[in-house]
C-alpha cells in the first residue's frame, strides 16, 4: 500500500506542504517496504484544476492514501472516485514528510470525509 505525502522538496525529510494541488511534489512511500520516491506535481503551475490534476497524477502512481493539508471539493471528489483515502495532520508547524509518515503509522492523522475548504478558481493560490 502506498501513501502520497505533499512536500516542498526532494526527499521524505522535506518540509510538509499543506497545499494539495499546489504542493511542489509528492513523496510516494511504500508502507510495506519503506521505499519512497519523489514525484514532481504536474499541476503546481496550472492556471486551474490543480487539485484534480494532482489527484489524477497520484492515482496513476498507485497511491492508496494521501496526506496533505486541505482538499477542495473537486480534488476531494476525484480522490474519492479513485478510492484514495485522504488524511490531514493535526495543526502543528514545522512538520516534515517523515513526521507525516510517523503520524500515519501511529494513527494520529485525521481522516477526511468531506472537502476541507471551498477550493480555488483560476490562478488564485
Amino acid at each position: 500500500m502506498n501513501i502520497a505525502i505533499s512536500v516542498a522538496g526532494d526527499s521524505l525529510d522535506s518540509p510538509f506542504d499543506p497545499r494539495f494541488g499546489r504542493a511542489p511534489a509528492f513523496c510516494l512511500v511504500d508502507l510495506e517496504t519503506g521505499t519512497w520516491q519523489i514525484l514532481p506535481n504536474p499541476g503546481v503551475s496550472s492556471s486551474g484544476g490543480a487539485g484534480v490534476q494532482a489527484a489524477q497524477f497520484i492515482a496513476e502512481h498507485n497511491a492508496h492514501l494521501v496526506a496533505s493539508g486541505a482538499f477542495g471539493p473537486k480534488a476531494f471528489a476525484a480522490l474519492a472516485a479513485a478510492g484514495i483515502q485522504m488524511f490531514v495532520p493535526p495543526e502543528k508547524d514545522g512538520l516534515a514528510g517523515t513526521d507525516i509518515l510517523s503520524l500515519y503509522k501511529s494513527g494520529d492523522l485525521l481522516a477526511v470525509t468531506a472537502p476541507s475548504h471551498e477550493g480555488h478558481q483560476g490562478g488564485h493560490l
